[in-house]
């Protein structure tokens, strides 16, 4: 392994993002074979460093990427502690032996649904980096009256105090009376900014669940609270997605675990074993590309609706 820059080594085996181990090293929390830490400073494999509390031993690579999709319940934050004492998602998804969960994204505390977290720091950044383009696709139930002229608004852009926000799309997902469903789709993710576009035109969310993000759909069959690991397979389309070079070492060492899992199979059909086997998971979250998942199926386009009536 050649030198690489602290945070970047870092972020890739899972202890946060650049962004984040930036700020700790900025804070004096961060220690390189016992000396301060710098930004710019590099390591190479062999290095002991200091975060915080926890010392790391600095390796060419993760021993496994891993993603994680968490239906996330109202009533949770998206932080690793909370000084009111309030439940986080970090309580319900556990904790790695080797390195740590990074979320993907955020959902505010009143907000429900698909979260993401990977051990895999350059994955994180590359998902959430504007740059990348990342679709994200919320159910919203809103109350009030919805016009055509406030759908071509949220459309078209809203100026508000952190600059032009806009939907790249609106479907309709029907509903009665004041109550109304729509599925929304934008490439950022900026501070509650889906409820912020809708008061904007006077509306008020009363239910927003993210439903989508990028090729990952939010399994119909994953309950509120649930959590489930994607596969190698949906793991390599979430790199393809943005860009990012699978290394070719994972391969390798999948193929490794896969063989040290069949030995010890056979050896415990062989020999017999004390302890009962564990039933299979689930099937794992659903790799779809645009417009492929069950919840759009009947879902028209608001703003066709509008240019067939003009």
């Amino acid at each position: 392994m050649s030198q690489e820059r602290v945070q970047k080594a870092l972020a890739r085996m899972g202890y946060g993002s650049r962004r984040e181990i930036e700020r700790l090293i900025s804070a004096e929390k961060i220690r390189i074979n016992g000396q301060l830490a710098k930004l710019g400073d590099h390591v190479t494999e062999g290095d002991k460093v200091n975060v915080g509390n926890r010392r790391v031993v600095i390796k060419s690579d993760v021993n496994r990427i891993r993603v994680l999709l968490y239906n996330k319940p109202e009533g949770e934050i998206c932080t690793q502690k909370d000084e009111e004492g309030r439940p986080t998602v970090f309580q319900n998804i556990g904790r790695l032996k080797e390195g740590r969960w990074i979320g993907v994204g955020r959902l505010d505390i009143n907000s429900s649904g698909l979260l993401l977290f990977t051990n895999y720091g350059e994955l994180a950044n590359h998902l959430m980096h504007p740059s990348s383009e990342i679709e994200r696709e919320y159910a919203v139930r809103v109350q009030g009256e919805v016009t055509k002229d406030m759908i071509k608004n949220l459309l078209n852009g809203v100026e508000l105090e952190d600059g032009l926000l806009k939907f790249d799309q609106i479907l309709d997902g029907g509903g009665q009376g004041s109550n109304h469903w729509y599925h929304v789709v934008l490439k950022e993710g900026k501070n509650r900014e889906v409820r912020r576009l809708w008061q904007s035109q006077d509306v008020r969310v009363s239910r927003l669940t993210r439903v989508r993000y990028g090729s990952i759909v939010l399994p119909r069959d994953l309950k509120v609270g649930r959590k489930v690991e994607l596969t190698l397979d949906e793991i390599k389309t979430l790199f393809a997605d943005v860009k990012l070079q699978w290394p070719e070492s994972r391969d390798e060492i999948s193929s490794g675990l896969r063989k040290k899992a069949k030995n010890s199979s056979i050896k415990q059909h062989l020999y017999g074993s004390g302890t009962k086997a564990r039933p299979a998971k689930k099937s794992t979250a659903q790799v779809t590309h645009k417009h492929k998942d069950g919840l759009r199926k009947d879902a028209k386009s608001v703003q066709s609706k509008v240019k067939k009536k003009r």
